[in-house]
């Protein structure tokens, strides 16, 4: 049997996010005891100098004994970012064709 738990199971419930280069998968998976887990997976899409491309990718596992404390501290956290630096994307200011006029004048 594969030593590798977490590639192995098969996915029961899968939704995915894509946000530009990145794309997050959330998987529900099964343990070898018949309970479930979330998988939090990031896939960043890198081009190379000759056009061909890779991905990497990133995989955090979530077991059900950690999701109300893990919730809370997401929830938190990005609360505490929309709190202190608004909604706005920042990193949008350095974008080839950024002009404040385009941005709305309403900050949070």
């Amino acid at each position: 049997m594969p030593d590798n738990l977490g590639e192995n199971q098969e996915e029961i419930f899968s939704k995915v996010l894509r946000a530009g280069r990145r794309t997050y998968f959330f998987d529900v998976r099964e343990t070898k005891a018949s309970d479930y887990y979330l998988t939090i997976t990031e896939s960043k899409k890198f081009t190379n100098e000759d056009g061909s491309y890779h991905y990497k990718k990133h995989k955090i596992y979530i077991y059900k004994e950690d999701f109300e404390s893990f919730s809370n501290f997401l929830s938190e956290t990005m609360n505490y970012i929309f709190d202190q630096r608004g909604v706005e994307v920042i990193s949008e200011r350095h974008q080839k064709d950024y002009s404040p006029d385009n941005i709305n004048s309403e900050q949070h």
